[in-house]
């Protein structure tokens, strides 16, 4: 009963340090993305503060994503630095109660924060994310998109009347609407048509819908419309696999993009991925938690606390470059996904256990 009460408590104490450091990480990411799109939004007369602060607010959840194994170690090396300091785990010792049992409590709480960050924070973060787009969208609405440059989202496409090349600046609703539009039409034999370019476009079945448009071709001058149409063959399945990225694609809608992208043909390397991140981040956090253990339970008395955390800190911090490497190879599939998901998570949680093992039982 002792043994039950005392790991509810540390339980208890890990997921309040964890949960006050996420949030305070949110607060200081949404304060910077506020400031950011204040500044941006300056000489547009129609964006309200208010729209601004929303606008920011549905933005920061899905890069908090990123940083959540971060919160994690926080929230840990606070926790066991705070038992310590306070002699509760020196206590805890002298019950009986070693370090392993413990770690116990909080290693099952971040298992538990990882399933539920995944099953339920990724596919909100997702959906909130998607809203940002379509906010933002009406923010800079007033602004002329002008020719965009050779970046954003690509798509090309065959009909009897020839081929259309159309690039996007920006999605939303995972590519039925696009804004920031340049489209290259060619002939049937491949001889250049026209170029279009559009401020914004929506999929209709069987066509795209294009509005405010300007048409160059190469013997008259440009030409204004309201609207315009190109048919298309395009599906929204299709067209989500080839517009919508891995991070905007929540957890339960993965593995359909995964099977309808292999069927059409297209890269899948970027959502399998992800799903395997997905799956993966509650051992991630898991390991997060070892790698905090293992530089936060030494004793104050004993000096050096200073340099025990800094070197937390850097582990974690080349945990997540490590992290981004194997994601990079990944994507260009020189590494397996499966591989590259669960690599960090294997080193990191090996590189605590092993300073635990070493620490507690020499």
């Amino acid at each position: 009963m002792i043994a039950n009460t005392l790991a509810r408590y540390f339980a208890k104490r890990f997921i309040v340090a964890s949960v006050a450091a996420f949030l305070g990480i949110f607060v200081l990411i949404v304060l910077v993305d506020y400031i950011e799109l204040m500044r941006r939004t300056a000489n547009i007369p129609s964006a309200s503060a208010l729209f601004v602060a929303e606008t920011s607010f549905f933005r920061v959840p899905q890069l908090l994503e990123r940083v959540m194994p971060f919160c994690i170690l926080i929230g840990a090396m606070s926790c066991y630095l705070s038992l310590s300091r306070s002699l509760e785990l020196v206590i805890a010792r002298a019950a009986g109660i070693s370090a392993w049992q413990f770690i116990t409590p909080a290693l099952l709480s971040a298992m538990l924060l990882g399933v539920a960050a995944t099953m339920i924070y990724n596919p909100l973060s997702a959906a909130m994310q998607e809203r940002a787009k379509e906010m933002e969208s009406e923010l800079f609405s007033g602004r002329a998109s002008g020719l965009q440059d050779a970046s954003g989202f690509w798509i090309n496409q065959s009909t009897p009347e020839g081929q259309a090349i159309i690039n996007a600046a920006s999605s939303q609703g995972q590519g039925m609407r696009l804004a920031g539009l340049t489209v290259f039409q060619f002939l049937p034999d491949g001889t250049f048509k026209d170029r279009i370019e559009a401020r914004e476009a929506t999929l209709e079945p069987g066509r795209w819908h294009f509005k405010k448009v300007r048409r160059y071709t190469m013997t008259d001058p440009p030409v204004d419309d309201a609207s315009f149409y190109l048919n298309t063959p395009l599906t929204p399945a299709q067209v989500r696999n080839s517009f919508a990225t891995p991070e905007t694609v929540s957890f339960w809608q993965l593995p359909d993009y995964i099977k309808s992208s292999a069927g059409s043909g297209l890269a899948t390397a970027g959502y399998r991925l992800q799903y395997q991140k997905l799956i993966s981040r509650p051992f991630l956090l898991a390991a997060m938690v070892m790698l905090a253990a293992a530089v936060s339970l030494r004793f104050f008395r004993f000096g050096g606390v200073q340099k025990m955390v800094l070197s937390g800190v850097g582990a974690g911090f080349l945990l997540y470059v490590l992290q981004k490497v194997t994601e990079d190879l990944s994507k260009a599939e020189l590494m397996h996904p499966l591989a590259a998901a669960w690599l960090p998570v294997c080193v990191g949680g090996l590189t605590g256990f092993l300073a635990l093992l070493y620490q507690e039982d020499g």
